[in-house]
């Protein structure tokens, strides 16, 4: 068993998408759309890996959420880039393009090296080595 992919719900799919690729480097599928739903998504996924992320959008997403119990996001999920300078420089550069630092870089209780930030629309990411 594995994990196939995890789904967040978008208010800005286009701005999400491109934060993704931009820091992490995610490679992305087209652009799914169901024009009758109002309904648009993409995959993003890293190379030689096989969890991806789904990232969703509904146009009208105030009533989508009110009618089907759905809410914004996720509590967190963690991105491995690969070392502690690694995850040290990616904070020192999320900070500097303006991304909110929740958690400074820090070896935590269960053994990581992680840093915490919100990502452009608050979804929180745990940045480890």
């Amino acid at each position: 068993m594995k994990i196939e992919h995890l789904a967040i719900w978008t208010s800005d799919l286009e701005k999400v998408k491109n934060f993704y690729v931009r820091y992490f480097n995610m490679k992305c599928s087209a652009k799914y759309v169901n024009p009758k739903k109002g309904f648009s998504s993409y995959f993003l996924y890293f190379d030689g890996a096989s969890t991806r992320i789904e990232l969703m959008h509904q146009s009208e997403m105030a009533s989508f959420r009110a009618n089907h119990a759905v809410s914004l996001g996720i509590t967190h999920f963690a991105i491995a880039v690969g070392n502690k300078m690694v995850v040290d420089e990616f904070t020192r550069r999320l900070r500097s393009d303006g991304y909110e630092i929740v958690g400074e870089p820090r070896e935590t209780g269960d053994g990581y090296y992680e840093s915490v930030v919100k990502d452009c629309e608050g979804n929180i990411i745990e940045i480890t080595a």
